[in-house]
């Protein structure tokens, strides 16, 4: 078995141990709204701790505690909400636009 495959399995038998820490990386995709929502839900349920990796604000706002900006290989906190950062994207695509 390689390292890889091993890897995998440890993370597999840790998970259904008990985890402590869900990793998540854009778990919306091919989700109905329905189904989004109800994801959110069991996140807000869950009693241990989330690393989120998405694209769809509707889950980010139902569940973000912080949000972490990966950007020009740097990682920072977002002071304000999901909504604020949203508005910044688009007032940065903005800037470039009318350059």
């Amino acid at each position: 078995m390689s390292d890889g495959m091993r890897t995998r399995v440890v993370m597999l038998l840790i998970s259904l141990v008990n985890p402590h820490v869900l990793l998540l990386d854009e778990p919306t995709n091919h989700l109905d709204m329905q189904c989004i929502d109800a994801l959110a839900v069991a996140i807000n349920n869950f009693s241990g701790g989330l690393v989120l990796v998405s694209h769809d604000f509707r889950l980010i706002g139902q569940v973000a505690k912080d949000i972490w900006v990966c950007d020009n290989k740097t990682i920072a906190k977002w002071e304000g909400d999901i909504q604020s950062y949203k508005k910044h994207l688009k007032k940065e695509v903005m800037k470039k636009f009318k350059a």
